[in-house]
């Protein structure tokens, strides 16, 4: 077999041209370019690593933006709130006296024309009193003949106007 023999000769020729490609592909790669390569990764992980941190301060913050918005807009409310009901109380107060001021002069008036009615009560019934008493001197004088004291036909008027 000619090829072994041949293969030892080139033996030890192709394990140097190996140990040098080898050598010169590990001081290249090995040495230049994975460092190179890892502190890209590190640099991308130390990137990555303080933007999270950011993102969770920025959110912390937002957090604590809100709530304090929150707290601002409770007190707010709670304010227009009590503002709603002083209104409230004032215009209940404000109507309340209109009314009282309004059931004075109501009860003004009514007591006014309770008055009047009372006044032209006592004056019809007095009327009254005069019509019946001249038709009832008039009527016993033209059925009787009779002439009757003034006060007496008053009298039996208001007598007959009473009880009926």
């Amino acid at each position: 077999m000619p090829q072994i023999a041949q293969l030892a000769a080139t033996y030890s020729s192709q394990i140097f041209w190996m140990l040098i490609f080898f050598g010169f592909t590990f001081f290249v790669v090995g040495r230049g370019m994975v460092p190179k390569v890892m502190d890209t990764v590190a640099q991308r992980d130390k990137q990555i690593a303080d933007d999270l941190a950011a993102a969770e301060r920025a959110r912390a913050q937002a957090d604590a933006e809100e709530e304090a918005w929150r707290k601002r807009e409770n007190a707010n409310r709670a304010e227009a709130q009590t503002l709603i009901a002083e209104a409230r109380a004032k215009a209940a107060a404000v109507t309340t006296e209109r009314l009282a001021t309004a059931q004075v002069a109501i009860d003004a008036t009514l007591a006014e024309a309770e008055t009047r009615i009372s006044q032209a009560r006592r004056s019809a019934a007095a009327e009254i009193e005069d019509v019946a008493a001249d038709a009832t001197r008039e009527i016993v004088s033209r059925i009787a003949g009779l002439t009757l004291d003034d006060g007496a036909v008053r009298s039996a008027v208001k007598e007959n106007l009473v009880h009926g």
